[in-house]
């Protein structure tokens, strides 16, 4: 299997929401395929992409988490929580 080649580097934005930034090696299909779905879907971002995919992967494997659920759906359905 083919090692995932992620640079981690962490930031707090408030109290409330810690943000991980990473940097990942993609496939070429798949960069395209994230680009066109951008280019047809404005309200998306390779950022939002991202975030609702691994939260959907997340809770699909069954890991059941308030906040991933809240940030799944927020994601998908372009809500914001942060009141």
């Amino acid at each position: 299997m083919q090692e995932l080649n992620c640079d981690v580097n962490q930031k707090n934005i408030n109290n409330k929401e810690e943000i991980i930034s990473f940097k990942c090696d993609l496939q070429e299909n798949l960069q395209q395929a994230m680009n066109k779905f951008v280019e047809d879907h404005p309200n998306w971002d390779q950022y939002r992409i991202l975030q609702a995919a691994i939260a959907g992967f997340l809770m699909q494997k069954g890991f059941q988490n308030r906040d991933l659920t809240r940030l799944y759906i927020g994601k998908m359905f372009s809500m914001d929580f942060d009141n």
